[in-house]
């Protein structure tokens, strides 16, 4: 499936809040009681395909590992992946099926007990099983934190197949891990995904900003999937915005720049019907991506964004890594450094490094002497760090890891 860099697509609409609608009860296995109920999943789709949606989700949200094991399906997650996505593809007429991967749940180290390993094969488990069933693409949504997403994609882009990521923010316009939209756009478009974006979060109104932002900086075409405004107080399940006012909405969305437009939470077929509409009327598009002008590099951690003069950055000495680098950090940035050099030698020293990497507020570059140290370092480092090309690794092999983790070779 190719992704088109001008024009629109159309994706669908809310599945739970309709569901519920519906009769589904709440506080169950949602895949477990859609295989029970097939035709509830099925009659919403079928209605989202009418209203002209150009993309379906299967249902297949929280089918990973360690959302099912809560309630102990967790050897079911192959079985029911391919089920689920049978289940749309009977009914998409035609239309492309997403395999669509959400949040875990797990914390990965230091602010929990799993790895970054672990998380990359738990979304690997599932993106094999969407894969084998047939989808025309991964939907990475309603992600929480850059590692999280990170690992999704890394899991996904194996199967050579268009992945889109969206993420949740809050009213200050962060994820829940307090990384930005921008740093997850700037770290996970060098990985090779499709196009990027917002989903949930506030209602549309309140994306505007965040995606005229996103659209100085993306090579991509940008996703907005808002809730349908907020939940209506008296009436369980229905949102605030009717489906013209949503429509009015996401034209504004439009002209900040998405081209990837769909709801989330209270989202209807009827919203979708008149985004249609507002689609097969509005303006031809074209993604004009940003000039790279000659001297720019923008590096990033989870949190924050660097815009360097590659010509005018001061490194740090080597930091060696050690159990607690909080100091080597902090006499950096007191010094105003605008790098930070970090030696690895070891696969240990890879290791320690990534697990004091949150507390560093400055971007980094990695140079190595060892390249099962340098694949560790930029497999877990969670944002877009630099590769001392200096570094005594054959440089056809800097080139192709860099290229790999959208590090820069400098």
């Amino acid at each position: 499936m190719d992704i088109p860099q001008s024009g629109y697509l159309l994706l669908d609409g809310a599945t739970a809040t309709n569901l519920y609608a519906k009769g589904m009860p709440k506080g169950i296995c949602i895949e477990e009681y859609l295989l029970n109920h097939p035709e509830l999943i099925q009659e919403l789709q079928t209605e989202f395909v009418a209203a002209g949606s150009d993309i379906i989700y299967a249902p297949t949200f929280s089918a990973n590992r360690a959302k099912l094991q809560t309630f102990g399906f967790e050897n079911h997650v192959t079985e029911w992946n391919k089920k689920l996505v049978a289940l749309t593809k009977e009914v998409a007429n035609g239309k492309k099926v997403a395999g669509d991967l959400s949040p875990t749940g797990l914390f990965i180290e230091p602010y929990g007990d799993t790895t970054f390993a672990e998380l990359v094969d738990i979304y690997k488990e599932q993106a094999s099983a969407l894969n084998e069933a047939g989808v025309d693409l991964f939907v990475i949504e309603t992600m929480l934190s850059l590692s999280e997403s990170r690992a999704a994609v890394i899991a996904c882009r194996e199967f050579n197949k268009p992945i889109f990521v969206t993420v949740t923010i809050n009213e200050k316009g962060r994820l829940l891990s307090g990384a930005t939209p921008l740093t997850c756009l700037i770290t996970l478009q060098e990985l090779g995904i499709s196009a990027f974006g917002i989903n949930c979060s506030c209602g549309p109104e309140s994306l505007v900003e965040c995606i005229e932002e996103l659209s100085q900086f993306s090579k991509i075409p940008l996703i907005a999937k808002p809730n349908a405004g907020q939940p209506n107080p008296l009436l369980e399940n229905v949102y605030d915005l009717s489906p013209v006012m949503m429509k009015n909405n996401i034209a504004r969305l439009l002209e900040a720049g998405a081209s990837i437009i769909g709801g989330c939470c209270g989202t209807t077929p009827e919203h979708i019907h008149e985004m249609r509409e507002l689609l097969d009327t509005y303006p031809p598009h074209e993604k004009i991506v940003p000039p790279e002008l000659p001297n720019d590099m923008i590096l990033c951690n989870e949190t924050q964004l660097f815009a360097l003069d590659n010509e005018r950055i001061e490194f740090t000495e080597p930091i060696f890594c050690e159990y607690d680098m909080a100091d080597q950090f902090l006499t950096a940035e007191e010094d105003s450094f605008d790098v930070l050099l970090i030696h690895l030698n070891t696969v240990d020293d890879a290791n320690q490094f990534i697990i004091n990497s949150h507390l560093a507020n400055l971007p980094v570059c990695f140079h190595s002497t060892n390249e099962k140290a340098l694949v560790t370092a930029l497999f877990s480092y969670q944002g877009r760090c630099i590769v001392d090309n200096q570094s005594p690794i054959e440089m056809t092999y800097l080139e192709q890891l860099s290229k790999k983790y959208g590090a820069i070779l400098y």
